[in-house]
C-alpha cells in the first residue's frame, strides 16, 4: 500500500516525476529524465511511510526482471531472498532506519521475476521530493565480487600452504639487495624470524665471496633476466649453509620490482662434493704412488746391469793404469765403455723423471699414441725380464683426448704388465702381448691382449672391483684404480674373452671437441 496523503504525478511510462528545478543551469528537464534513467546503478524509490515502490530506474527493472507496472505492487517477500535475514520486516526495518537518519547500508538479496537470486550492495537514502518524503534505495549486483574474494581468499589461502611446504625459500630483494619480502620457508633456512629479515640487506647474510657473486649478479640481472648462483650464508648457529639460488628479475608494474630468489639448502651436497673432491686427491696420491713402485722395480732391476758393468770398466782401467805395458787404447776403450753404461743409466732416470714429473692434477690436451710411447721403455723391459714378444700396432693419425696423462698412462702400463705376467707362466714360444691403438667415431681405444687363461677364472666376474688379483704378490688394487681413473675422465674400460684364448682389456676415453 502506497502512504495516504502524499499525492505523485506520473512520469514517462507511468513512472514517479521526479522533481526538476524549473530554471537548471545545464541539463534540460528531458536531458535530466534521461540521465536518471541511464545509470547503471540500479534505483528504486519507496514510500517513506508505506514502504510500497513508487519508481524504478531502467536499470533496476533489467536486473529483476520485471516493468516498472509490475513492480509497484510488489513487497519484499515477492522480489527478495527466501532466508530468514531478507524477510519483510528485516527490509522494513531498514528502509525505516534510512528514514530516520538519513541513510542506512545493508548487504540485500533480491529475487527476479526468473527466480534467480543475486546478493546486492543497497544503500538506502532519505530524499525531500516536492510532493512527499521518500527512500532512495541504490543497489548493485555483488554476487560476482564475492565469489571472486572468495575464490581469491582461497586461492591465497592454498598459496599460503604451498609456501610453508616449499623446501625452497622465497625472497624478494630491492634494488640495493634489502629484504622485501620472505616466506616462511626462507626464514627457517636463514635461521631468523620472517618479519625480522624485511628490511634487512641480504648482501649482509652472505659471505665475502658470495656478496661479489650476488653483487655482480644483481648488477647485471636486468639485462640477463635470470641466473644460477651457489651462495655461502651465515647463520645464527656459527656454521655457514650454502644455498643453490635461482635469481630472477621482476617487474610487476609499480608493486614489485627488484629479484626474486629461490633458496634451496645444498649444504651436504657441498659437502659431499668436498668429501668426493678429497676421495679423487687420494685416488690420485694411490695412482701416482702405484706407478712409482711399479716405476722403481723396474729401474731398480734395470740400473743394475748398467751400474754394475760401469764399475767393472772403471775398475779395469784402474788396474791397466798401474800396469806399466798397458797401452792408452785399452784406458780409452775402458772409459769409453763405462760412460755408455752411465749414459744408459741416466737414460733410464731421465725416463722416469719425464713420466711422473708431473705430480698435481692436471688435464691436458695430448695424443694417446703419445701417452703409449712414453711407457714403452717401461714395457719393453717388464716385457724383455720376462722374453715376452711385444706387438705394437699404433693409429698413423694422432689420437687426441683429454686426459690427466700421467693417470692415463699408469693404467696403460697397469694394463700391459698385467699382460705380460699373465705370460710369464707359459712357455715361451707361447709368450705373445698385443697393444694396439685407433679412434672410433667419439672416443679414443686403447687395446692390450694376451694369450693367457682368459677371464673364466674371476669369481663373479669382478674383475675391477679390487677384491681379485691373479698375481701371488698382488693387491688387486691396480685394476681398481684403473677404472676409477678411466671413469672418472668420463671414458669406460672393459675386459672381454678372447674367442680363442687369453684376454682383451680395452678402455675409451672421449676425443677432445677442439
Amino acid at each position: 500500500m502506497r502512504g495516504k496523503g502524499n499525492t505523485y504525478a506520473g512520469g514517462p511510462a507511468g513512472g514517479l516525476e521526479l522533481p526538476v528545478p524549473n530554471s537548471l543551469p545545464g541539463p534540460s528537464a528531458e536531458d535530466y529524465k534521461v540521465l536518471i534513467q541511464s545509470l547503471s546503478y540500479c534505483i528504486l524509490i519507496h514510500d517513506a511511510e508505506s514502504k510500497d515502490i513508487l519508481w524504478a530506474n531502467q536499470a533496476a527493472c533489467d536486473m529483476l526482471g520485471f516493468t516498472l507496472e509490475e513492480l509497484r505492487p510488489l513487497k519484499a517477500p515477492d522480489m527478495s531472498g527466501a532466508d530468514s535475514r531478507y524477510r519483510r520486516s528485516v527490509g522494513v526495518h531498514w528502509l525505516q532506519d534510512a528514514a530516520d537518519h538519513g541513510i542506512s547500508r545493508t548487504e540485500w538479496m533480491y529475487r527476479s521475476k526468473s527466480g534467480r537470486e543475486f546478493l546486492t550492495e543497497a544503500i538506502a537514502v532519505r530524499v525531500q521530493l516536492q510532493s512527499g518524503s521518500a527512500v532512495m534505495v541504490q543497489f548493485r549486483d555483488i554476487e560476482k565480487e564475492e565469489s571472486l574474494k572468495s575464490e581469491l581468499q582461497r586461492t591465497e589461502g592454498r598459496l599460503q600452504a604451498f609456501l610453508l611446504r616449499m623446501a625452497e625459500g622465497i625472497l624478494v630483494l630491492d634494488a640495493d639487495g634489502v629484504i622485501t619480502f620472505a616466506s616462511g620457508a626462507a626464514g627457517g633456512q636463514l635461521g631468523r624470524d620472517v618479519d625480522s629479515l624485511l628490511g634487512e640487506s641480504f648482501l649482509d647474510l652472505c659471505t665475502p665471496s658470495s656478496k661479489l657473486v650476488l653483487e655482480n649478479a644483481l648488477t647485471k640481472m636486468q639485462a640477463d633476466g635470470s641466473s644460477i648462483l651457489r651462495l655461502e650464508l651465515v647463520h645464527p648457529d656459527g656454521n655457514n649453509r650454502w644455498f643453490g639460488t635461482s635469481c630472477h628479475y621482476l617487474a610487476l608494474e609499480k608493486d614489485l620490482t627488484g629479484a626474486m630468489l629461490l633458496l634451496q639448502d645444498i649444504t651436504e651436497y657441498v659437502a659431499a662434493e668436498e668429501q668426493h673432491r678429497r676421495d679423487l686427491e687420494h685416488l690420485n696420491y694411490l695412482g701416482r704412488y702405484n706407478a712409482m713402485g711399479d716405476m722403481a722395480m723396474a729401474i731398480a732391476h734395470e740400473l743394475g746391469q748398467p751400474l754394475a758393468a760401469a764399475t767393472n770398466f772403471v775398475d779395469g782401467v784402474t788396474r791397466r793404469v798401474k800396469d806399466p805395458e798397458m797401452r792408452i787404447d785399452d784406458l780409452v776403450y775402458g772409459l769409453d765403455n763405462a760412460r755408455k753404461q752411465i749414459d744408459r743409466a741416466n737414460q733410464i732416470v731421465k725416463s722416469l723423471r719425464d713420466f711422473v714429473v708431473q705430480l698435481e692434477q692436471s688435464e691436458q690436451l695430448v695424443d694417446l699414441n703419445e701417452i703409449v710411447r712414453d711407457c714403452l721403455y717401461f714395457i719393453r723391459l717388464r716385457a724383455d725380464q720376462h722374453e715376452t714378444e711385444l706387438q705394437l700396432v699404433m693409429s698413423d693419425s694422432p689420437i687426441w683426448i683429454r686426459c690427466e696423462k700421467v693417470l692415463t698412462g699408469q693404467v696403460i702400463l697397469n694394463l700391459c704388465h698385467n699382460a705380460i705376467d699373465e705370460m710369464s707362466g707359459w712357455p715361451q714360444r707361447e709368450r705373445h702381448v698385443a697393444i694396439t691403438t685407433y679412434a672410433t667415431e667419439s672416443s679414443g681405444v686403447f687395446r692390450v691382449a694376451d694369450r693367457g687363461k682368459g677371464l673364466a677364472h674371476i669369481p663373479d666376474g669382478r674383475i675391477f672391483d679390487g677384491a681379485f688379483t691373479s698375481k701371488s704378490a698382488g693387491s688387486g688394487i691396480g685394476l681398481a684404480l684403473s677404472h676409477r681413473i678411466i671413469t672418472r675422465q668420463h671414458g669406460r674400460i672393459y675386459a672381454e674373452e678372447n674367442e680363442s684364448r687369453g684376454a682383451t682389456f680395452t678402455f675409451e676415453l672421449p676425443l677432445a671437441s677442439e
